[in-house]
């Protein structure tokens, strides 16, 4: 029983100051390498590297409430989403995470579903539980914020906020000329629903680009997407009202990758093949468009990195750093898998 009982008891808490003691340095020395203070800069590599590698095999843990308290801090943000579970946000997401983690930031995440009421509830909790900065995705943001906040799909200059934006000009030109060197010239297009960061300066990128290349966007074969689904709902039935005109088009642009899978679904079942009768365009590249049949060709967002750069350029002002950009632009990139392909009869 005393044998069970022993290796039931916890092992013991290694404190800072016991680090201290077995490297034969001050407390305060110790506090300032493994806190990565500002005053860090003036202490040797060697014995940087030294408490690291004692914290280390001592298996030293910070007291996260002593060091909240000690430096009034809560090391933690919150995150404003539009929604969590699509896939969307949460590859953005999964990049802040991954950001955080490496500097000890812990984060909150809500999700207002494009409900105003719930935005504004979420952001006073948010700064009533001592955020120290904030993340929003796919939300737009009207008023200067209280606290550093950084917009991804942010597309209002608004001070105080930064906004990651995708360089929509440079993505709609990849897309539009990828269609028309396959010799598409009748192009629908789905219209994101107007609640969404990105949708109108995307389709009025689409429009530029499509005029500069010489192609026409005809009012006829556009579709605007009136609901607020996660799913390939998304697509399903615009594309369905595509067809229901019975106007000829050879490739259709979608959305993103959800409304272009959703959109395939309904071609599939009007007993047309893609791309063999039209190519099908998505956008994003969300981690099931290359596993999808046919595989989606698409505009990739570097969704995690967004993230990632979203999380670095909040710290970095959490931190204490003046001067910060209005705007971060992200470029796009091509992926050509198979859902498109040359126009038919061409």
């Amino acid at each position: 029983m005393a044998q069970k009982k022993n290796a039931a008891q916890k092992s013991p808490v290694i404190t800072l100051k016991a680090v201290a003691q077995h490297l034969g340095l001050t407390p305060g020395t110790v506090s300032t390498v493994l806190n990565d203070a500002p005053s860090a800069r003036v202490i040797p590599q060697e014995t940087k590297d030294r408490i690291h590698a004692a914290a280390k095999k001592l298996n030293y843990r910070p007291n996260f409430f002593a060091r909240t308290l000690r430096n009034k801090r809560t090391y933690t943000i919150g995150v404003i989403c539009a929604e969590i579970g699509d896939t969307y946000g949460s590859a953005i997401i999964s990049g802040i995470e991954g950001y955080l983690a490496q500097k000890d930031y812990f984060f909150l995440t809500v999700a207002h579903r494009h409900n105003s009421e719930l935005l504004n509830r979420y952001s006073r909790l948010l700064l009533e539980r001592g955020v120290e900065g904030l993340i929003s995705v796919d939300t737009t943001i009207h008023e200067t914020p209280d606290l550093p906040t950084v917009a991804i799909a942010g597309h209002k200059r608004v001070k105080g906020v930064t906004n990651i934006v995708l360089d929509h000009h440079r993505a709609a030109f990849l897309a539009l000329n990828h269609l028309k060197n396959l010799s598409h010239e009748r192009i629908a297009i789905l219209r994101g629903n107007p609640l969404s960061s990105d949708a109108k300066d995307r389709f009025i990128a689409i429009c530029a680009v499509a005029e500069q290349l010489g192609m026409r966007i005809d009012p006829e074969l556009t579709v605007q997407i009136d609901i607020d689904d996660p799913t390939p709902q998304l697509g399903y039935p615009f594309a369905k009202q595509l067809l229901a005109r019975k106007k000829p088009f050879t490739a259709l642009f979608a959305y993103n990758d959800i409304s272009a899978i959703g959109a395939i679904r309904a071609f599939q079942e009007h007993g047309l093949r893609v791309p063999q009768d039209i190519s099908v365009m998505g956008f994003d590249d969300i981690a099931g468009a290359s596993f999808h049949t046919p595989s989606i060709t698409t505009v990739r967002q570097p969704l995690t990195r967004m993230g990632q750069v979203a999380a670095e350029t909040l710290l970095e002002r959490i931190e204490g750093k003046k001067e910060y950009p209005a705007e971060i632009a992200i470029e796009p990139e091509l992926v050509v898998r198979e859902s498109t392909g040359a126009a038919k009869n061409s």
